[in-house]
C-alpha cells in the first residue's frame, strides 16, 4: 500500500468507502477489506453504519493505530456544542477513542461557517479526532475555511468523467489531501472505450485503470462495493503505471454533466 502524506500525517492511497452499504454488508465488507490489506477505512454519522464499521475493526484483530479511520459529521450537527456531542456519539458506535479525520459532510449555509470549524477544532484539541478537514467544499467555501482551522483533507466526488481541477490546485496550495470518493463514478468506468482500451494494454480493467489514474495525481481514493471479488480487485492497481499520454487521455473524458452525487442543498460548485 502507498500513501499520501499532507502536513506530515500519512494516509493509505487507497481505502475502503462505506456509502449507501447497509449495516450487515457494511459489517462483512470492511471485515473482507481489511483482511484483504486495506488499513484506510470512510464512513459518516449520515450512513447509518458507523457502529457495523466499529464491530468490524474491533473483531478484525488489526491494530487500531494501524488503520487511518475517517467519519464525517452530519450538517444537523453543526452548532457548537451539537457537534461534539455527535463526535462522541460516533466514536462510542465505531468502538474508538478518536478518529484519525473528522470531516464536516458538506457546507452549510445556515450555520456561521467560523462556528463550524470551531466545534471541529474542539473535537482536535480533545484529542477526539487526530486530523479535521472537510468535504464537497468547493473553492469559494474552501477559500473561507481556510484562515480558521488546519484542514488536512477535502473529499470530494472525482473520477474520469468530472473534472475537479480548481479545487485540486487549490487544495494542493495549501497543503491539504484530496481525497476521491465515486472515484469509480458508480459503474461508468467499466463501460467507458477510452479506459477499456488503457485497461487492455496493461492488462486490466477500466476500473483499476481509474483508481490508477487517481493515484498518479496523488489523489486517495475510496472506492466501495458490495462483492469481495471487487473489494480485491481495486487492491491490483500498485503493479502498472500509466503513461503521460493516457493520463492526458483520461483527462480528456471530463464532461460538464460529469456530476454525479448533486443534492438540493449541495453548494455553488466550480
Amino acid at each position: 500500500m502507498t500513501h499520501v502524506t499532507a502536513q506530515h500525517t500519512e494516509i493509505p492511497a487507497l481505502g475502503f468507502g462505506t456509502f449507501e452499504l447497509e449495516p450487515e454488508i457494511t459489517r462483512k465488507m470492511v471485515a473482507h477489506a481489511l483482511a484483504s490489506g486495506y488499513r484506510h477505512i470512510d464512513t459518516a454519522q449520515i450512513y447509518d453504519n458507523e457502529a457495523a464499521v466499529g464491530g468490524a475493526i474491533t473483531a478484525s484483530g488489526v491494530a487500531r493505530d494501524d488503520i487511518f479511520l475517517t467519519t464525517k459529521v452530519w450538517m444537523d450537527n453543526y452548532r457548537d456544542g451539537d457537534l461534539q456531542r455527535s463526535v462522541k456519539d460516533s466514536l462510542n458506535k465505531l468502538e474508538t477513542d478518536y478518529v484519525d479525520l473528522l470531516l464536516l459532510h458538506w457546507p452549510n449555509p445556515d450555520v456561521e461557517l467560523e462556528e463550524s470549524l470551531g466545534a471541529l477544532n474542539d473535537c482536535h484539541e480533545q484529542g477526539l479526532a487526530r486530523n479535521i478537514g472537510i468535504s464537497n467544499f468547493p473553492t469559494d467555501w474552501m477559500k473561507r475555511a481556510l484562515p480558521h482551522s488546519k484542514l488536512l483533507a477535502n473529499q470530494i466526488e472525482y473520477h474520469p468523467f468530472l473534472d475537479q481541477s480548481a479545487v485540486l490546485e487549490q487544495a494542493r496550495g495549501a497543503h491539504m489531501a484530496v481525497t476521491a470518493y465515486c472515484p469509480l463514478a458508480q459503474g461508468k468506468v467499466f463501460d467507458d472505450p477510452v479506459l477499456t482500451e488503457i485497461g487492455r494494454a496493461h492488462g486490466k480493467n477500466g476500473g483499476q485503470v481509474a483508481l490508477r489514474w487517481l493515484l498518479q495525481q496523488d489523489v486517495i481514493a475510496i472506492p466501495r462495493s458490495s462483492r469481495p471479488e471487487h473489494v480485491d480487485a481495486n487492491l491490483e492497481v500498485f503493479d502498472f503505471e500509466l503513461s503521460d499520454a493516457e493520463m492526458q487521455r483520461i483527462h480528456g473524458l471530463a464532461r460538464p454533466d460529469g456530476r454525479i452525487i448533486d443534492p438540493s442543498f449541495a453548494p455553488a460548485w466550480d
